[in-house]
């Protein structure tokens, strides 16, 4: 399994989905997308949706070489419409089976101004502290109980040399000249969502701003042959608000497969 996280998150996003999965016996590869943690930023700063994608075929051709294995792929957010792009458009079989995370084809917009809102807000001048950190994180979701323990955030910001922690991608993700976004349209992703011949399931955060009902259905009426699970209690963060139910969906869904 390959597990793609989100735009302005790390492969930390999911550790507790990885060692849940790796538990039932499943090989679970989590990586930094491109200008994301550790990996490498874009040396052309070319963050267009696109090149995520052809990211992940990469991944996918590598594994399936070295296991003779095709992976099954879970994408949340961005990652999910690099899925969508690389199984439905560049690769077609590239991997085995598609679990999209609180992302469909066409996104309600309030819910993506207000994650690029949030993400841009301190991604200069930083926060003075992990515990300043955990605030902003707490005031933007509300719904979920701020930590104690703020060590756990240190995967997902950097220390600078200033003193300042920063989050840990690059902010030409969202403010270079080819950002995330860059030359996608949804009618692209609509071709890709038909074009997918692979089992595909749609996990979405029942409180999500970003995934409403009526996108979902317009997801399920493009793939009627896919299988939806809404989780209560969780935003568009689906896998970090509630992981119980997220990985239990994931799990059962895996189940079904041949």
């Amino acid at each position: 399994m390959v597990l793609v996280h989100g735009g302005g998150q790390t492969r930390h996003s999911w550790g507790g989905t990885a060692e849940a999965l790796a538990q039932q016996g499943w090989f679970a590869v989590s990586y930094d997308q491109r200008g994301h943690g550790e990996s490498d930023k874009a040396d052309n700063r070319d963050y267009s949706t696109i090149r995520f994608a052809e990211d992940l075929v990469d991944v996918c051709v590598a594994l399936t070489e070295q296991t003779n294995s095709r992976p099954v792929v879970v994408g949340a957010s961005l990652g999910g419409l690099a899925s969508l792009l690389a199984e439905g458009l560049l690769m077609p079989g590239c991997c085995s089976a598609i679990v999209l995370v609180d992302i469909t084809p066409r996104m309600e917009k309030v819910g993506v101004d207000r994650i690029v809102q949030f993400m841009l807000d301190r991604a200069e001048t930083g926060f003075e502290s992990l515990d300043d950190a955990a605030d902003a994180i707490a005031a933007y979701q509300p719904h979920r109980p701020r930590p104690a323990d703020t060590s756990g955030l240190a995967k997902n910001l950097r220390l600078d040399n200033d003193g300042r922690w920063r989050w840990h991608w690059d902010p030409d993700i969202f403010l270079g000249p080819l950002p995330i976004g860059t030359g996608s349209v949804t009618g692209q992703f609509v071709d890709a969502t038909v074009a997918l011949t692979v089992p595909t399931l749609l996990v979405r955060g029942r409180m999500s701003d970003l995934v409403s009902e009526e996108t979902a259905q317009e997801f399920l009426v493009l793939r009627p042959d896919a299988k939806f699970v809404d989780v209560s209690g969780a935003g568009h963060m689906v896998a970090g608000d509630r992981n119980d139910l997220f990985t239990a969906a994931i799990v059962d869904f895996m189940d079904t497969l041949p």
